[in-house]
């Protein structure tokens, strides 16, 4: 039996979807079942019969919930990381919980595998509010590369170290196959919608505002660190998509593509 939680999020539900097609055995944990990965006893019930689980970063009490796993005689962990885990300012926020987080999971009695993505493709849904009113696109750090991944592509090599042998201990880095600017994004976000999209770049100015109005500053802080003081490079294109699966990662077009319907109608 696999766990899964963050079976609702980006990724985790694409990992129940991985998980239904191979026939696999799994339950996706929920809170309104009385679980809360914050209160890691509270999982003793959930993880009755379990052997995997696909986890989350981030936790109040990351090597309380390993524990539990341990007592349960969990065998193996995938964790989903990312790319701050091996950031150059270890002491952001962000960065600090992934480190963290990893090292309860390296430290627990069970096989581990992590996962470091890039940004994932789906974060161009955070524009939705602004496509509903015009078809002018403003974000901080546009001249920023990324080699943004789908998150499908994260839930298919997070099946695969489920459930396949050989990814014990391993690290595997993860991008899509192209690295591309919010204004790239943008234009072909634009033709998979049928409109004409511009993007206008906020100054860093305006960014910080914009960020800080709406998330804890420790996290803002923790962008700028990536994004401007270039702690982290999400530019790099990684294969690990296409050797653990056997297929190409998806581009940000077929993304786009497949999500067309999560933007809704253009604007009256």
């Amino acid at each position: 039996m696999i766990l899964v939680t963050g079976a609702t999020g980006n990724v985790g539900r694409e990992v129940v979807a991985e998980l239904t097609a191979a026939g696999a055995p799994f339950r996706a944990l929920s809170r309104s079942e009385g679980a809360d990965l914050n209160e890691p006893a509270s999982l003793r019930p959930a993880l009755d019969g379990v052997r995997a689980v696909f986890l989350l970063p981030g936790y109040r009490y990351m090597r309380g919930l390993t524990a539990e796993f341990d007592r349960a005689g969990v065998e193996r962990v995938v964790l989903l990381s990312s790319q701050a885990a091996v950031a150059t300012d270890t002491a952001n926020a962000v960065s600090a919980y992934m480190i963290d987080s990893e090292a309860a999971v390296r430290e627990s009695g069970s096989a581990w595998t992590f996962l470091r993505p890039s940004a994932f493709m789906s974060n161009a849904l955070r524009w939705l509010p602004q496509l509903r009113t015009g078809d002018v696109v403003s974000d901080a750090f546009g001249d920023v590369p990324i080699a943004a991944i789908d998150p499908a592509d994260i839930a298919a090599v997070a099946v695969e170290a489920l459930l396949g042998p050989g990814h014990e201990g391993r690290v595997y880095s993860l991008s899509g196959p192209e690295a591309l600017l919010p204004a790239d994004r943008v234009r072909i976000l634009g033709r998979a919608l049928g409109r004409e999209l511009r993007f206008e770049a906020l100054t860093d100015e305006e960014a910080w505002t914009r960020m800080s109005a709406t998330t804890p500053i420790e996290y803002v802080r923790a962008f700028f660190s990536f994004y401007r003081d270039h702690t982290i490079d999400e530019s790099t294109v990684h294969p690990t998509v296409e050797k653990l699966t056997g297929r190409p990662a998806r581009t940000f077009a077929q993304w786009a593509g497949a999500h067309v319907s999560d933007f809704g109608a253009r604007p009256s």
